[in-house]
């Protein structure tokens, strides 16, 4: 959890006051001009469709720097990828690609396997696959789209996280989105973590079930609430819950930490709470075998009643899964939209999962997929330690390859990414609305497929610039005591 200094608060919201205030002043001077050309941009009647803060963000503060998002690359999201190069003639309010590319060091992506580029095992059965079976099913999985590689898959699922049973979904932003109103409704209530990833989020609101919100990672937390809504039960009536559902994440994708799962499901079975663990982050990408963070903390599968994943991340793929007993899964066959109404998952990116699976089970007859786990825990855990020690308010925890680094002042979010890209690293850079707006932060990714020369090359760049934009927070540690540790490794 990020405890925010008085000053760089203070700082921080100084920042965004100033240019709230000259944006009010030149939204101010804007009207007067509109008001003397009146009949210029007659609405006719309508009321705008963009109105209120969340343009005024998007107009004032948001493009100013929006060459530092929605970067185009022009290459595989690999180790290295080519940045395609823009440009501005309206002061950023639109960019204008170019035919120039630029070969960066990736921090960006989720690739974190290193199975999202050319792959010796994957890449020839997905060549094969588009051959058999083309690019898309064109039908629902109640129709047409069910092939083949479908079920081998969902039952490959189900075996790789230790469930009875799965089921695929096209795209993992709708896994969480539309499995969780089918899960619970009106009646119901759903506890989720005040740091859940949107996608849960819209998906609890448009279930119809209450809502409450436990603080970050926090099981005593949980308890309390759990212990007041069971006590309270339904609003007016007071009658017992229907049900009660606990969302949680594997790690969480904007912090970097792991869930404190076992404490969490202790606290569940208390209180006899359905539990739902969002790995999409963490399957494939840590514990001994890959199968996510019930396997690093120690936990059993069963214990966990819902288990949802994506293969974006660690399988170089898309779409994303729901892992529970047969009798879930089946009622989510004859109930979920997603299933019943959406375009199934395209074949290719089917085997790609499987092929990328097999390499991580070593059934592809070698054992790149236990040396791609060790990568990834090595890269992850020298290079969060390398920030920390340069002084940089790194967040997450051991194991975890995502570390976001801290930058929190409006002004330092481009100055970082564009300086990063002038040395050709490649980083994302998060603010409002996806983290708090006093919380801006660097998201760093890192990949089996990073060599260590891939690594000091990032740490160099990223400390020269932190030296430059005053992001080290912290004091840096004794050089000559970094130096011999680097011997030591």
């Amino acid at each position: 959890m990020v405890r925010l200094p008085y000053l760089t608060a203070l700082t921080t919201l100084f920042s965004y006051g100033l240019l709230f205030a000259f944006g009010q002043l030149r939204d101010f001077f804007r009207k007067l001009i509109d008001w003397s050309r009146s009949k210029s941009k007659d609405l006719r009647g309508y009321a705008p469709i963009c109105l209120g803060l969340e343009d005024f963000y998007t107009r004032r503060l948001y493009l100013r720097i929006q060459d530092c998002f929605s970067r185009p690359i022009a290459s595989a999201p690999d180790a290295w990828i080519d940045v395609v190069e823009r440009y501005s003639n309206d002061n950023n309010k639109t960019l204008h690609r170019t035919s120039n590319t630029t070969k960066c060091l990736n921090l960006g992506s989720y690739n974190y396997l290193g199975f999202a580029a050319a792959d010796e095992y994957c890449t020839p059965r997905v060549i094969d696959s588009l051959k058999r079976y083309s690019p898309s099913t064109c039908s629902v999985r109640v129709d047409g789209g069910t092939t083949n590689l479908h079920t081998e898959l969902e039952e490959l699922v189900a075996r790789f996280v230790g469930k009875p049973a799965a089921i695929l979904f096209g795209m993992g932003y709708v896994t969480n989105s539309a499995i969780i109103p089918a899960l619970i409704g009106k009646g119901g209530l759903i506890i989720s973590d005040s740091l859940n990833h949107n996608s849960i989020v819209n998906g609890a609101r448009g279930s119809g079930a209450a809502v409450r919100v436990f603080q970050h990672n926090s099981p005593s937390h949980l308890e309390d609430v759990l212990r007041e809504q069971i006590a309270e039960g339904l609003p007016r009536t007071h009658r017992p819950w229907k049900k009660i559902i606990v969302i949680v994440e594997g790690i969480y994708s904007m912090e970097g930490e792991l869930c404190k799962l076992p404490e969490i499901i202790a606290v569940c079975k208390k209180y006899k709470a359905y539990t739902y663990l969002d790995e999409a982050h963490s399957i494939g990408a840590i514990g001994k075998s890959g199968r996510g963070v019930c396997e690093l903390l120690g936990v059993d599968p069963a214990d966990v009643d819902i288990m949802m994943g994506t293969f974006t991340k660690s399988f170089g793929s898309c779409g994303g899964y729901i892992a529970a007993s047969k009798e879930i899964i089946q009622y989510l066959k004859y109930t979920c939209p997603a299933h019943l109404y959406a375009t199934s998952m395209s074949p290719p990116a089917v085997q790609q999962v499987i092929s990328a699976i097999k390499v991580i089970l070593g059934e592809d007859g070698s054992n790149r997929g236990a040396q791609k786990l060790a990568h990834i825990r090595e890269n992850s855990n020298f290079f969060r330690s390398e920030l920390q020690k340069m002084g940089f308010e790194v967040l997450g925890d051991n194991d975890s390859p995502v570390m976001p680094i801290m930058l929190y002042n409006p002004a330092k979010i481009p100055a970082f990414s564009r300086e990063c890209l002038r040395q050709n690293v490649a980083v994302v850079t998060v603010a409002f609305p996806a983290t708090p707006l006093l919380l801006a932060r660097a998201r760093i990714c890192i990949s089996a497929s990073h060599s260590k020369e891939d690594l000091m090359k990032c740490l160099e760049v990223i400390s020269k610039v932190g030296d430059l934009v005053g992001i080290k927070y912290f004091p840096a540690e004794p050089r000559k005591h970094a130096e011999q540790e680097k011997k030591n490794l």
